[in-house]
């Protein structure tokens, strides 16, 4: 985890402070590299997470209506995004259990969502940014404007504007789109140079033959946008391949970070948003701590291409933000153990210098 955001004398402050906890010098593993992280990011030596949150973006993809990568059909997207608004998702299930609060954005969902949301007593937070009915079909031409792309930024960078102005200072990213995962494929494979075969995995679940037929048509997108020359290019890059939700992420990433929150990077998707967001703002990767290793193939080689640990091996590669909402009561605990745990010298207890 990168820590050139600190003086070093903060940083050797904060390290004093772990290593003097009562325990043996290393003893709570990789909690104390997130104290240490922690502390960086607030430039304090008493972190403390207020009010985290978790965003759900969820837009549709054009390319999902062929049906030729996602064995699903597209109107999913929004089906399930009004299971988040009635709490039934699993993403609702595990913040209400670590009381974080949800919020759900429309990005560009292919249904109109306002009415039902309306309607309903929702325990997530409905946002109605929308900039249309999904992206046009990649396989035809660019799916979207480039102009759309920084509206969706723009967009993604006011969401997170609005919650840190009212007092968190800890996010989560997560998504919803049918035919996302390939999205992110494309966009992975421009920006790693692996090859798009190695990129594209299950999604939501098709089989052996559905996969082939996957990467083929993924790598015919690939060479019909000729994405390997946008390598650095992600403005470009989201106009080809991107999705709405994509591009809104990378936005909430850019405000994330120049608001210096804490930042909890989900899975493959969100990932896929950061590569781009990486591109625009390095910095980023300062505020960012990765909640856990997806089942999807290509996020381990993505978290390797950044160099990044992450908390949890759960095997999980359901999306949502739910590896995030697992991760944030970990980055919590980090923080009470700094802030409330006793020194040798507090607790009267010896050191190892004193015999112990």
């Amino acid at each position: 985890m990168t820590t050139n955001i600190a003086t070093t004398s903060l940083q050797a402050a904060l390290q004093h402070k772990i290593d003097n906890k009562t325990k043996p010098l290393g003893a709570l593993g990789m909690l104390e590299t997130l104290a240490l992280q922690l502390g960086l990011i607030q430039q304090t030596t008493s972190p403390v997470i207020r009010a985290p949150h978790i965003v759900v973006f969820a837009g549709d993809h054009g390319i999902a209506a062929t049906g030729l990568v996602n064995p699903y059909p597209q109107a999913v997207t929004a089906q399930m995004v009004l299971n988040f608004l009635r709490g039934g998702a699993a993403i609702n299930v595990f913040c209400r259990q670590h009381q974080i609060a949800l919020q759900v954005v429309d990005a560009g969902v292919n249904a109109d969502l306002s009415a039902a949301a309306a309607a309903l007593k929702e325990p997530a937070v409905f946002i109605n940014a929308s900039m249309g009915p999904g992206t046009n079909n990649y396989l035809e031409g660019p799916a979207m404007p480039e102009a759309a792309v920084l509206s969706a930024i723009d967009k993604g960078r006011a969401i997170v504007r609005t919650i840190a102005d009212r007092g968190s200072n800890c996010i989560g990213f997560g998504e919803m789109g049918i035919g996302n995962t390939s999205s992110a494929s494309l966009i992975m494979s421009a920006v790693t140079g692996i090859p798009v075969a190695a990129c594209v995995g299950r999604g939501t679940g098709v089989n052996n033959e559905q996969l082939d037929t996957k990467i083929k048509t993924l790598e015919q997108v690939h060479a019909l946008h000729q994405l390997t020359q946008l390598h650095n290019q992600p403005i470009a890059l989201l106009s080809k391949v991107g999705g709405f939700e994509i591009a809104m992420m990378t936005g909430a990433y850019l405000e994330a970070a120049a608001r210096q929150l804490v930042i909890v990077v989900d899975g493959f998707i969100t990932t896929a948003a950061l590569l781009l967001t990486r591109q625009l703002d390095p910095t980023v990767m300062n505020y960012c701590f990765f909640a856990h290793t997806s089942g999807e193939l290509g996020h381990e080689k993505m978290l390797a291409f950044l160099k990044a640990d992450t908390l949890l091996h759960l095997g999980m590669r359901l999306g949502e933000g739910t590896g995030a909402a697992l991760a944030i009561p970990l980055i919590q605990s980090a923080a009470a153990f700094l802030e409330e745990m006793a020194s040798f010298e507090s607790a009267g207890v010896s050191n190892k210098e004193g015999g112990i």
